[in-house]
């Protein structure tokens, strides 16, 4: 079974930053495309970002330019760095491998943005 484990969530003030981290129990975590997804309070989850097995990455509009994702193969991790946080990405925030038909999540991190 694939395991997914995010870390890095927190409070932070508006404007601030935060990397989030991702680390994933597969001896194949290089072929997964990797993805962060987000969800706020009543509102259905979004996907933020992804990052292909070749390193091709994707973004949702509301995130572009103030994050970046990227991934360690040798490390089984990707991370999420958020600059210029603003309160609307205030979300608990999940981790995603994707293969084939097969997706694995994590528990989810929280961030709030607040002051």
């Amino acid at each position: 079974q694939v395991q997914l484990v995010e870390s890095g969530g927190g409070l932070v003030q508006p404007g601030g930053s935060l990397r989030l981290s991702c680390a994933v129990s597969s001896s194949i975590f290089s072929i997964y495309t990797m993805g962060w997804h987000r969800q706020a309070p009543g509102k259905q989850r979004e996907l933020v970002a992804t990052i292909t097995s070749g390193g091709s990455t994707n973004y949702a509009d509301s995130v572009k330019g103030r994050f970046t994702i990227s991934r360690d193969n040798a490390k089984n991790t990707v991370y999420l760095q958020m600059n210029s946080l603003k309160p609307e990405d205030t979300a608990v925030y999940y981790c995603n491998a994707h293969l084939s038909t097969r997706d694995y999540w994590g528990q989810g991190t929280q961030v709030t943005v607040s002051s």
